[in-house]
């Protein structure tokens, strides 16, 4: 939650040099405009803009100060919208996108408004979504993955987007990293990690098809509309060309199923009833992509692992002292690793071989 006082403007932006570019190259805008600030977005300064004659924008830019290599790539964000406006994945409008900083300090984007709300927990989930439109709406969300993983990302001028060669090879590489250099501070260790990351390695599947793939596709980065259905998938900015199988384990995760051995958190998103499995999901995906999903289990140990190194690299960040701990349970955050390594194994004994 930012702490910036919005009586004082809009953080980041200069309101008059904003509207000025805006009034000159968007033309469906017409400034002067409101500006209420969204939260949300992996902490780019987004905010609700309003015309003079009522239409509405969201404009996005970078946080302040100074940003690690790559970190927030406002024109990867804008590449994705723009080019997936053409095609069945539904994403907000594509209006302008300036890359000087002499406008405001940093590149931004502007893009339509989309009347909708992501699902960040439970209490989203029951005030914006029946239980009975739950099921379906679980399908569409599916429905929408497919559709991205349809996309030749050179037909649509997405073939730059970025390397092609290995894309789970190069994240198990990244992780372990992550891994090992986190295990001194963090004062915490697990063999597991380690025979894990030789397993996926030693199986590492060939490299298929070359997609675009979200990378953070979940309940929390689509707005549902008011049919229920998914108006928008939002957030690309990690967005990048990799395996979709990748991308699809990682969205089905956190959907429960009646094979999990605990339920979802009540706080979850998915944890009330009316939604489809993750088994049922998987299904759909496989109907409607014609994928083979016999080795998906590979990718959903994959993404459980994964998940337990980017814990693992935060947990040892809390306890050198480097992010504040007011407020976390630095208990609860080292059995969640241990809970993701648990799952991991869970997906590799049920792919049968050693």
């Amino acid at each position: 939650m930012s702490t910036h006082d919005e009586s004082l403007g809009p953080e980041g932006y200069q309101v008059d040099n904003v509207e000025e570019w805006i009034n000159q190259n968007i033309e469906a805008l017409t400034p002067p405009l409101k500006w209420t600030r969204l939260e949300g977005g992996h902490s780019n300064l987004t905010y609700q803009i309003e015309d003079s004659h009522g239409v509405m924008a969201v404009i996005r830019r970078p946080p302040q100060g100074e940003l690690l290599p790559k970190a927030h790539d406002m024109s990867r964000e804008w590449a994705l919208i723009s080019a997936l406006g053409s095609t069945d994945v539904p994403v907000p409008a594509a209006y302008g996108f300036c890359e000087s900083p002499d406008v405001t300090g940093a590149w931004f984007y502007v893009m339509g408004y989309i009347n909708g709300h992501p699902l960040y927990n439970s209490d989203d989930t029951h005030q914006w979504l029946p239980e009975s439109e739950r099921r379906e709406m679980g399908f569409h969300f599916i429905d929408v993955l497919a559709a991205l993983h349809r996309v030749d990302p050179d037909e649509v001028g997405l073939g730059d987007l970025g390397k092609r060669d290995s894309y789970v090879g190069r994240q198990l590489k990244t992780w372990y990293r992550s891994w090992t250099s986190s295990a001194e501070p963090a004062d915490y260790d697990d063999p597991r990690a380690h025979d894990l990351q030789a397993f996926f390695l030693k199986h590492l599947p060939d490299q298929g098809q070359i997609r675009v793939v979200h990378g953070d596709y979940g309940p929390h980065n689509v707005l549902i509309g008011t049919d229920y259905r998914i108006d928008a998938v939002v957030d690309w900015e990690i967005s990048t060309l990799g395996d979709p199988l990748a991308d699809l384990a990682y969205a089905l995760n956190p959907w429960p199923d009646p094979t999990d051995l605990e339920p979802p958190v009540p706080e979850a998103a998915l944890a009330p009833p009316g939604f489809p499995t993750r088994t049922e999901l998987a299904a759909r995906y496989a109907e409607a992509s014609g994928r083979d999903l016999s080795n998906l289990d590979y990718y959903i140990g994959f993404n459980r692992w994964k998940s337990a190194a980017i814990v693992h690299g935060v947990y040892a960040r809390y306890c050198e002292g480097k992010k504040s701990t007011d407020g976390i349970d630095l208990d609860e955050m080292r059995e969640r690793i241990g809970r993701s390594l648990d799952l991991a194994e869970q997906a590799v004994k049920r792919l049968g071989y050693a």
